[in-house]
C-alpha cells in the first residue's frame, strides 16, 4: 500500500498546495448561511471511487484532513472502488443533498464515463454540485524499477511486437482512453489488465504481474525516487523538472497529451452551508 510518508517532499508541497487552495478558496460553492450556521454538526462523508493507497485516495486523504481542520468536525473517507470511480459517483448522486455527502470527483467518473457510457444512473452536471477543481496531472507510462524496458523505445519495440500488458484503473475511465490514443498512433499491440485502483496496479506492477501502468504519476514520486518505479514517459506538455531525462510522449513522435483532474463535488440541490476561514480573518 502506498502512504503519504512514502512520497518525496515535493510531491507532499504539491498536495499541500492544492488542499490549501481548496481549503481556502473553492468551498465557495458552500458559503455561509444564516439558516445553516451550525453546519456542520456531525461528521461528513467524502467518497471516493478508488482503494486506499492510490493516487485519489492520497489526495482525498488529504483534503479531508483539511476540511477537517478548517470545519472543526470529522470528514470521513468512505472508499467506493469499482467502475472507475463511477461507483462513488452514484453513490453521491443517491445522496441526501444536505452537505453532509461530498464526492471526490475527477475526469473519469465526471469526465469521460458520461460521454462514452449510456448506462451510467447519473447525469453530469445535473445531478451535481460542482464545487471546484482539486488538483491535475499527467498520465505516465511506467514500469517496474527492474523491468528490461529502460526507455520507451525499448517498449514500443516490444509493444509492436505483442505480448506487453498495461494496467489503469477501470474500463473505458480516462486513462484507459488516454492510453488508447497512445497505441493507436503508435501502432501498439498491448493488452488491458483494469484495477479498482493505482493501489493494487502498482503492487501487481512491482510484482511482475503486468508489464506496465499509465496513471498519473504525482502521486507515485516516493516510489519513482526510489527506484521501484521507472517513468519512461508522460503526456504532460513539458519535462517534469524532477524528472528532466523523461521524455514527454510528444517527443517521441506520439502526440498524446492529457492530464487527470481531482475535483470536489456534492449532489444536485445541496444549499449553500459553510464558508472556509480566509487568511488573516
Amino acid at each position: 500500500m502506498l502512504r503519504p510518508e512514502s512520497m518525496t517532499g515535493r510531491a507532499r508541497r504539491i498536495i499541500s498546495r492544492c488542499v490549501a487552495l481548496v481549503g481556502v478558496l473553492t468551498l465557495g460553492a458552500l458559503a455561509a448561511a444564516p439558516a445553516q450556521a451550525r453546519y456542520p454538526e456531525r461528521p461528513v462523508r467524502l467518497v471516493i471511487g478508488f482503494p486506499p493507497g492510490g493516487g485519489g485516495d492520497l489526495y482525498g486523504r488529504a483534503l479531508a484532513n483539511e476540511l477537517s481542520r478548517q470545519m472543526g468536525q470529522t470528514v470521513v473517507v468512505e472508499n467506493k472502488p469499482g467502475a472507475g470511480g463511477n461507483i462513488a459517483a452514484e453513490t453521491v448522486a443517491r445522496a441526501t443533498p444536505d452537505g453532509y455527502t461530498l464526492l471526490l470527483a475527477m475526469s473519469g467518473n465526471l469526465g469521460s464515463a458520461p460521454a462514452i457510457r449510456k448506462d451510467l444512473s447519473y447525469r453530469v452536471p445535473d445531478d451535481f454540485v460542482l464545487i471546484s477543481e482539486l488538483v491535475e496531472t499527467p498520465y505516465s507510462l511506467m514500469v517496474s524499477g527492474t523491468s528490461g524496458f529502460k526507455t520507451i523505445e525499448d517498449y514500443v519495440a516490444q509493444a509492436r511486437k505483442g505480448n506487453v500488458t498495461y494496467a489503469s484503473t477501470g474500463t473505458g475511465g480516462a486513462a484507459q482512453i488516454t492510453m488508447e490514443m497512445v497505441k493507436q498512433q503508435a501502432n501498439l499491440d498491448i493488452l488491458h489488465v483494469p484495477y479498482k485502483g493505482s493501489g493494487p496496479a502498482v503492487t501487481d506492477l512491482i510484482g511482475g504481474q503486468v508489464d506496465s501502468l499509465f496513471a498519473p504519476y504525482t502521486p507515485l514520486m516516493g516510489q519513482i525516487a526510489t527506484g521501484k518505479l521507472r517513468v519512461l514517459a508522460t503526456t504532460a506538455t513539458k519535462r517534469h523538472p524532477s524528472m528532466p531525462n523523461v521524455p514527454t510522449f510528444k517527443e517521441v513522435g506520439i502526440d498524446v497529451t492529457m492530464t487527470q483532474w481531482y475535483g470536489l463535488a456534492a449532489p444536485a440541490g445541496t444549499p449553500r452551508l459553510w464558508s472556509p476561514r480566509l487568511p488573516g480573518t
